[in-house]
């Protein structure tokens, strides 16, 4: 018996996109607004880029975002039928109860990080580069917008972690509309352009395996490093953490001094500036 009413592929495929569409708007584009066009001088130092993003460039990430997310749609509806047939285990009842629809989450969270890991190295491979992820590193120096940038060839491998989970996970409906949310968040986090993080996160005994914005943003700037998304652990394992990207971190987020009383306006973008162009 299917388990999900039945709907055409249409509407399956409009209601994922928008759906996607809605939580992009959300978490992504007031973000590029804050950061990249109203950004509070108290984050100046804290600037991994040159910055500002161009408009160009904004335009860009919209553009292959907006692709990305009707690809996602077309999976969603990829996904669907599969339910429909019985062929994967998403739910939508309690049949396996709450303690499983909380711990399903961080499930996901550490499958999609391995999966996103070897993906993502395949991604950089020479011969495949050019045609898949070259799309994405156009922005050397990212904004948030480009959480969704890729080529399409890229949209459908980073789509590829919906109908895996499903076919291997028990997942509820919610759990899994949960995962899709973080897992946008964190992206917007990674492409922030800004590290958030306080001073000693990496040396603390739970931020060292968690990744952060300067962590991604090194990958935009030296491609053949910092491949993971959530968590610190295959970069680490494998030795693809990028060797200055704890004393980077570290001098990002050290104070700056104030400016001296009756300096120019124009002073800490400078310095934010100097900070930008240390080593990554």
């Amino acid at each position: 018996m299917p388990m999900l009413p039945p709907r055409s592929p249409i509407d399956v495929a409009l209601g994922a996109f928008f759906l996607n569409l809605l939580r992009y708007v959300v978490f992504a584009l007031p973000a590029f607004v804050f950061f990249h066009r109203r950004t509070p001088r108290r984050f100046l130092s804290r600037r991994l880029g040159p910055g500002p993003v161009s408009e160009k460039q904004a335009r860009r990430e919209i553009f292959y975002s907006l692709g990305s997310l009707a690809i996602f749609g077309l999976v969603g509806v990829w996904m669907y039928a599969l339910a429909q047939a019985g062929l994967s285990r998403f739910y939508t009842d309690d049949r396996h109860g709450p303690v499983w629809f909380v711990l399903s989450i961080p499930v996901m969270l550490l499958v999609h990080d391995t999966y996103f890991y070897w993906t993502h190295r395949f991604m950089h491979w020479k011969p495949i580069f050019k045609y898949v992820h070259k799309v994405h590193h156009l922005s050397h120096d990212p904004s948030p917008l480009a959480a969704y940038a890729f080529h399409p060839l890229e949209a459908v491998i980073e789509a590829g972690i919906g109908p895996l989970i499903l076919l291997t996970l028990p997942v509820h409906r919610g759990a899994f509309l949960i995962f899709l949310t973080i897992q946008l968040f964190i992206n917007v986090i990674g492409h922030l352009g800004f590290e958030l993080y306080p001073r000693g996160f990496l040396r603390s005994p739970v931020g060292r395996w968690f990744n952060t914005t300067t962590h991604h943003h090194q990958h935009h700037q030296r491609m053949k490093w910092n491949f993971g998304l959530y968590f610190n652990v295959w970069d680490w394992l494998l030795g693809t953490n990028h060797p200055q990207y704890e004393s980077t971190f570290e001098a990002l987020t050290t104070p700056v001094p104030e400016s001296p009383v009756g300096a120019a306006d124009g002073a800490e973008p400078a310095l934010a500036g100097e900070l930008s162009s240390r080593p990554s």
